[in-house]
């Protein structure tokens, strides 16, 4: 009996009380002024404007770089083809402006920073503009 209780005991202890070290914490997206649902819907963007924007978000997930100007030109990089691709029209694309000119801002200012501190800080606000237009679009 008390070996059964024992294994019960440590079974709830190990399945309660570890933490998942490896679970990750999606960032949480940011309010901006003037950006709203479609109907209380996503907004459909087009499929390339979609791609771009998840290759930034696959970059600023797995950069390790210190550098601001090598971030800075990756992301850049992609938001030429967003920018290049983009077909979109009427509300949905005034819409993307709202959320993809504070996205392009914070890259921009990116590309200058030196300081590990100040860099981290942007990649912060920028991980969150791009969950904010997840938030917001789909294809």
């Amino acid at each position: 009996m008390i070996m059964k209780n024992s294994i019960i005991i440590l079974f709830i202890i190990l399945t309660f009380g570890c933490k998942n070290e490896t679970a990750k914490v999606e960032p949480e997206a940011i309010q901006i002024e003037g950006l709203t649902l479609n109907n209380n819907e996503k907004w459909i963007a087009n499929k390339e404007t979609h791609i771009g924007m998840k290759r930034i978000d696959s970059i600023l997930k797995n950069d390790s770089s210190s550098s601001g100007k090598i971030l800075g030109e990756a992301l850049s990089k992609q938001t030429s083809y967003i920018i290049k691709s983009c077909d979109m029209e009427g509300e949905a694309h005034d819409q993307l402006h709202v959320v993809l000119i504070p996205i392009l801002e914070e890259i921009t200012d990116i590309k200058d920073v030196e300081n590990a501190l100040e860099l981290k800080k942007k990649v912060t606000t920028l991980k969150r503009l791009t969950a904010t237009y997840f938030q917001y679009f789909k294809i």
